[in-house]
């Protein structure tokens, strides 16, 4: 039995960046055999278990064969006769497919170390094109390091939209990988990709509808990178991209994608009022009141921050008009709903805590810009 360590953690070892998570392929073993070790099984579709002591990861080599469209079709063989080569070829990137084994030794047979210093995302074998995920996985990994992706695997990628293996992806993986490559470091990247080989407007055609314009999908991928190096929430990352998409579009999308109820909310609201709030400088008192009810700034005064980031993600000169908004939302925030409520009767509640709000907001923002 000998245990390698695989993946991830060999490729960002190699390119000097902290390893979180470590795995760990066993080459001659039984699962019987890794029981009596102490590992603990916990693989649901081919065994893999955790070591009684770090608790990672060690999966049995194995080797896969693809038995129906999609990514659930495939039919997994591990024994102890699977040789590593074997279950590295099975991966998606050469830059994923290498290995060490315990005295640190690099095992590298499809060359991912001369990829990796070169920026090239190459597939391993045809047999990536059995896996729709990975055409999902290769644009999140250009957004995380900037590399170049080798022409026969954009031709790849493209073949696999082109003959309907995409189409076999289903609303959860899909948005479980977009939010991860929403959250690399050029997120926009990942975009491109998806754009260039045809995948996005098979999986989120209100995103690939920016494309349509190129300065207007510029335009948003620029604010959507913006966001990152802000080091946004994933809230406010698709925010910022929703901005300029027509909100039935972002319901659309959500629905589709089946994304979770904050990040949907908070993209509806960008696409509805992310212009109206770059362009405070102009808004009068009321138009300022009815910015704050639509956002519910009231209760959810964070959540109210985040839009003013998305809105304002990449926008140069808003500084003044996201002041001004604050500014209003603080003073009719101050507002005591208590105490108007009980002075008076209880049929206009509504309308005169919206009426003190009002009043709230022209005196605080009427006295600073008299100067």
């Amino acid at each position: 039995m000998k245990i390698y360590e695989v993946g991830g953690a060999v490729r960002d070892e190699l390119l000097g960046l902290p390893v979180e998570d470590r795995d760990y392929v066993v080459v001659g073993a039984t699962p019987e055999q890794m029981i009596d070790l102490g590992f603990k099984p916990v693989g649901r579709d081919f065994p893999v278990f955790l070591h009684p002591d770090t608790h990672e990861e060690h999966a049995l080599a194995r080797t896969e064969r693809k038995t129906a469209r999609g990514y659930h079709g495939f039919e997994f063989q591990a024994n102890p006769d699977v040789t590593l080569e074997e279950d590295l070829a099975r991966r998606d990137l050469t830059i994923n497919a290498m290995a060490k084994d315990e005295d640190g030794t690099l095992i590298d047979p499809f060359n991912g170390a001369e990829d990796l210093s070169a920026g090239i995302l190459r597939h391993v074998s045809p047999a990536f094109a059995e896996d729709p995920v990975r055409i999902l996985r290769v644009a999140r990994f250009a957004a995380r390091f900037g590399f170049d992706i080798a022409p026969e695997t954009h031709a790849l990628m493209r073949e696999m939209v082109e003959t309907g293996e995409a189409d076999a992806l289903v609303a959860e993986r899909v948005w479980q990988e977009l939010a991860r490559g929403l959250m690399e470091k050029r997120p926009s990247r990942m975009l491109e990709v998806l754009q260039e080989c045809g995948a996005l407007a098979r999986v989120a055609p209100e995103l690939a509808a920016l494309f349509e314009d190129a300065a207007r999908g510029q335009a948003a991928l620029d604010a959507l990178d913006a966001a990152a190096q802000a080091r946004a929430a994933l809230e406010v990352r698709l925010a910022t991209l929703s901005r300029t998409l027509d909100p039935y579009a972002v319901e659309a999308l959500a629905d589709r994608l089946k994304v979770p109820a904050s990040v949907r909310e908070l993209a509806v609201l960008a696409a509805r009022h992310a212009n109206t709030i770059v362009d405070a400088q102009e808004l009068d008192a009321e138009a300022m009141l009815d910015l704050l009810n639509a956002a519910d700034a009231w209760r959810r005064p964070d959540r109210f921050e985040q839009l003013l980031s998305a809105a304002a993600a990449g926008e140069k000169g808003t500084e003044r008009a996201l002041a001004r908004l604050r500014r209003a939302r603080e003073a009719a925030a101050a507002v005591d709903a208590g105490a108007v409520a009980k002075a008076g009767p209880k049929d206009d509640i509504k309308e005169r805590v919206g009426l003190a709000r009002l009043a709230a907001i022209r005196q605080a923002l009427e006295p600073t810009e008299e100067k």
